[in-house]
């Protein structure tokens, strides 16, 4: 079968699984323990996992705390700044209509509490709009802005440079879901200072699922920015995020973003390069039944959203489930039609014709001759 749903999750990298096992196995000590061999072990093993993922994102050491995934990374950062630096006048968020349900519905809950949500409407890439933006920033004192680096369904890029910028301006604080965009681009917090915080999950570069990271970063003076934690306990992670640390899983993370970043800018050729020998096979077998959603440009390398015209897309993702393996969109909202593609002014008739293709860069472009024999 081939896999053409990475978006959702990629296979483990073999070296990744190499790096593991150990900790899985003889080195299972708790790195919250003292002095002894296999506590101390543990310890050196996370902190050198905490140093790749730094070198991956292009941020310091110390900003990486250690979660469960992107979903509980988000919610960490939006309830923990909104809990902490909420005060009457000065409860509103900016978030956007195509990000992530773990941030959507995390605005719906701040809502209930009495934070008062805008959402930027997008064009028809899914791109917010500067200008709108701005104007919010202008007229409305803003707490936090909340807005998805890469989409996940259409690949298309937010000007995160110009984003940051405008945050910084208006000294509001910018978190941004970068769980799409890790591994497939070059990330460098420390150009982008009005990055604030920023989520990511290691299940989306070929390693392990069940981690991830939230990035906090320091404010201007050097000290980390304070949010409520999400998890109160033994104060592990800076007491950001308390819990005995699963240590095999943040090996995995930290392995896989030593080898992402060692090939990162020939992956990003290869997926290219692959993203357009599966376009032309589609165009090819299906001509003009087919219509690509997405932009060309300014895009997350590797994904394609195709309408396949007068076909359902879920009859269409059964078919093809014995040979390749490809989806209607984003694998957390799967049972619905898609918000995103709802956003970007499809109709309902086009969204269930829609299906999402999402590459890897350790696939070769002889596996899509599979096509031939569909």
């Amino acid at each position: 079968m081939l896999y053409l749903d990475n978006s959702a999750t990629t296979p483990i990298h073999p070296e990744v699984k190499d790096a593991m096992l150990p900790y899985l196995l003889e080195e299972f000590g708790n790195p919250s323990s003292k002095y002894y061999t296999l506590a101390e072990n543990a310890k050196y093993a996370v902190e050198n996992s905490r140093k790749h993922i730094a070198n991956l994102l292009g941020c310091d050491t110390d900003d990486i705390i250690f979660t469960s995934g992107s979903t509980e990374s988000n919610n960490m950062i939006l309830k923990g700044i909104a809990e902490y630096h909420g005060i009457s006048e000065n409860k509103h968020i900016i978030t956007s209509r195509t990000e992530h349900p773990s941030v959507l519905e995390v605005c719906e809950y701040l809502h209930s509490k009495g934070f008062k949500i805008s959402y930027l409407d997008v064009d028809q890439f899914g791109r917010i709009k500067l200008d709108e933006l701005e104007e919010l920033l202008q007229t409305v004192p803003t707490l936090l802005v909340s807005l998805i680096w890469g989409n996940n369904e259409l690949g298309s890029l937010n000007p995160m440079d110009d984003i940051q910028k405008l945050c910084q301006k208006y000294k509001v604080f910018l978190h941004t879901d970068a769980t799409q965009v890790v591994g497939k681009i070059e990330v460098s917090l420390n150009d982008l200072e009005g990055i604030n915080f920023l989520s990511c999950s290691a299940h989306k570069f070929h390693g392990p699922k069940g981690v991830g990271v939230a990035v906090l970063r320091k404010d201007s003076l050097g000290l980390p920015i304070p949010i409520t934690p999400l998890l109160h306990g033994g104060g592990q992670e800076k007491n950001y995020r308390s819990g005995t640390l699963a240590v095999h899983n943040i090996v995995g993370m930290g392995k896989a973003a030593e080898i992402t970043l060692k090939n990162l800018k020939c992956n990003i050729e290869k997926l290219n390069s692959l993203e357009n020998a599966l376009k032309d096979i589609l165009i090819k077998k299906f001509g003009n039944s087919i219509i690509f959603n997405n932009d060309t440009e300014q895009k997350i390398p590797g994904i394609l959203n195709v309408q396949f015209v007068g076909i359902n897309n879920e009859i269409l993702v059964k078919k093809l489930a014995p040979y390749i393996a490809v989806s209607t969109g984003s694998a957390c909202s799967s049972s619905k039609p898609s918000h995103v593609l709802q956003a970007i002014g499809l109709s309902l008739n086009e969204i269930r014709n829609t299906i999402r293709f999402s590459i890897s860069s350790l696939l070769k472009q002889e596996d899509f001759k599979i096509f031939n024999d569909l």
